[in-house]
C-alpha cells in the first residue's frame, strides 16, 4: 500500500498539488475540507484532472486532523494505492430524516460483494438520523462487516455540510466505499473520555432522535436548567454537555448522544442519533487531560486490532464537542494518537457531528457522539 498526502489552504489552486501525487496510482482519494473548499465551483473538476480514475470519498468539517495537528478552513488530500484491495463506491439521496434507515439499506445493498471486508462512510451532518443510518446498513450486510466513517460538519454552524462520492459534492448524499480482499488489514477504535453528572431521568416521550420529555418534564426545560448560562449559546453550547445513554440499572452503556438542534415550540431536543424509549439519561462534562486520555485508549485499540507493522492509513474521526472542550491544547489529542501509531501510519480526518464505528472488535456499529474513533487501514 503506498500513501501520498498533501494539505492546502484556500488561497492554493488544486492543480499545483501534481508532483506531490506523481509517483501513485490511487484507487481511493479521501478528502476532508472545509466546506468553502468543497464549494467552489472549481474543486470537483480540478479533483477529477488530478485523480481521473480514482474513487472520490470525504465530508465537509468542522475542523481538519493531520499528522501535524488540527486546521480549520484547509483541505486535506489522501491518496492511497492498494496492493490487492479492491474498491467498490456507493452513494444515495437522503431524501430528509425519515430516510435514514432506507439510506443506509440502499448503500449496504449497493456494497455487498461476496469479498467485502470493511466499509468506510460519511454522510450529511445535519437533518439525518446517524443511527438509524448505521442500522439500515448492518441490516443489509450483517454485523460481521465493520463499518466506520462519520457525519459531515460545517465548522460548528449545523446549517450546511457538505459529502463528496461517485455523484460529486453534495448536501444531500450518504457516501461510502467498500473495501474488498483478504489482504486488507483493518482495525478500529472509539472512546470517549467524557463523565457523567447529576442524576439519571428517565426518557418519558421521545420519537426516533427526537427527545421530547425527562421524567415527564419537556426534555429542553430540563436542559436549560443545567446549563445555566450556557443556555444562550444553545444548540452550539450543548455540545459541551451530551447525554450518556444508561441501561434499566442506570449503568453506561457506552453510547453518547450530541444535541444537533432545540424546538422552543415543542421544548424538545433533536439528538445525534435515536435514544432508548422509556430509557434513560444522563448529562456529561469532559476535561481536556480525560479526552486526551480517551484519544490514546481509541488509539491503542485499533492498533491492537491491526497488528499491524508495515505502512498504514489512519482515519481519525473526533466530535466538535470535543474540539471546542479542547480549545487550544486540541492539538494535544492528534498528538496522543500519533505516539501510540507511530511514525508508520498517515494521519488524516477531521472534527464531525457524529463518529460510526463498532465500539469493540465483533460488535454490532453504531452511531457515537463525543469520542475519538479510529480507523487503520494496511495490507498483508
Amino acid at each position: 500500500m503506498k500513501i501520498r498526502q498533501q494539505t492546502f489552504s484556500t488561497q492554493q489552486d488544486i492543480q499545483h498539488l501534481t508532483p506531490a501525487f506523481a509517483d501513485i496510482s490511487p484507487a481511493l482519494v479521501i478528502v476532508f475540507a472545509a466546506v468553502d473548499h468543497l464549494a467552489r465551483a472549481d474543486f470537483l473538476p480540478g479533483l477529477r484532472q488530478l485523480f481521473p480514475s480514482s474513487q472520490l470519498l470525504g465530508c465537509s468539517t468542522a475542523g481538519e486532523i493531520t499528522a501535524q495537528g488540527v486546521d480549520d478552513g484547509s483541505c486535506t488530500i489522501t491518496a492511497i494505492e492498494f496492493t490487492n484491495t479492491a474498491v467498490r463506491s456507493a452513494s444515495t439521496v437522503l431524501s430528509d430524516m425519515a430516510d435514514s434507515q432506507a439510506a443506509g439499506r440502499r448503500l449496504g445493498a449497493a456494497l455487498a460483494a461476496p469479498d467485502l471486508k470493511a466499509v468506510l462512510v460519511f454522510g450529511p451532518g445535519v437533518a439525518i438520523n446517524g443511527s438509524a443510518l448505521v442500522d439500515g446498513m448492518t441490516d443489509v450486510l450483517g454485523q460481521n462487516i465493520p463499518i466506520t466513517g462519520g457525519l459531515a460538519g460545517d465548522g460548528g454552524q449545523f446549517q450546511r455540510t457538505l459529502t463528496l462520492g461517485e455523484a460529486g459534492v453534495s448536501h444531500q448524499h450518504v457516501v461510502a466505499v467498500g473495501l474488498c480482499g483478504s489482504g486488507l488489514r483493518f482495525g478500529h477504535g472509539s472512546f470517549g473520555g467524557w463523565e457523567p453528572f447529576g442524576p439519571a431521568r428517565k426518557v418519558t416521550r421521545c420519537v426516533g432522535n427526537m427527545l421530547y420529555e425527562l421524567d415527564g418534564e419537556p426534555a429542553l426545560a430540563i436542559y436549560k436548567r443545567y446549563l445555566g448560562e450556557h443556555a444562550k449559546g444553545l444548540p452550539a453550547s450543548g455540545l459541551l454537555f451530551p447525554f450518556a445513554m444508561l441501561g434499566d440499572d442506570h449503568s453506561a452503556v457506552g453510547l453518547i448522544r450530541t444535541i444537533l438542534a432545540v424546538d422552543e415550540a415543542t421544548g424538545s431536543l433533536t439528538l445525534a442519533g435515536e435514544i432508548k424509549a422509556d430509557g434513560y439519561l444522563k448529562l456529561m462534562h469532559a476535561s481536556t487531560e480525560k479526552l486526551v486520555n480517551g484519544a490514546e485508549a481509541a488509539a491503542e485499540a485499533a492498533a491492537d486490532m491491526l497488528a499491524s507493522e508495515s505502512d498504514q492509513l489512519a482515519i481519525l474521526v473526533s466530535c466538535v464537542g470535543r474540539k471546542l472542550v479542547m480549545g487550544n491544547r486540541v492539538d494535544e489529542e492528534v498528538e496522543a494518537v500519533a505516539d501510540v501509531l507511530g511514525q508508520q501510519a498517515c494521519l488524516t480526518g477531521f472534527y464531525s457531528y457524529g463518529e460510526i464505528s463498532p465500539f469493540t472488535p465483533g460488535a454490532a456499529c453504531k452511531l457515537h457522539n463525543q469520542t475519538m474513533t479510529i480507523t487503520c487501514l494496511s495490507e498483508a
